[in-house]
């Protein structure tokens, strides 16, 4: 049986937070876990998710060396920076 342990959980960033506190929304923070015996790490990252005034899902991922867009729009497959996350969420204020 695989066994995981929590190496650190991702806290919500405040500047999305301040965006989105007219919104009805959810969040689920992200963890980084270590696979006891490998060292393998799983990611998972932390969930935005807007209800209202429209259904959308952002996805923030650690960011890494590699990519410079943590940001991850289910609802539309793009990867996007912090900048161009606040641009779209301010488009879709009521």
């Amino acid at each position: 049986m695989l066994e995981f342990k929590t190496i650190e959980t991702l806290k919500p960033n405040n500047e999305i937070l301040d965006v989105i506190k007219d919104y009805t929304y959810k969040i689920k923070k992200g963890t980084v876990k270590h696979l006891l015996h490998t060292n393998l790490q799983v990611i998972e990252p932390t969930e935005y998710i807007i209800i209202y005034p429209t259904t959308l899902t952002i996805l923030e991922y650690k960011i890494n060396e590699i990519s410079n867009k943590p940001f991850y729009i289910k609802e539309y497959n793009q990867k996007y920076s912090l900048k161009e996350i606040i641009q779209i969420l301010k488009k879709i204020k009521v």
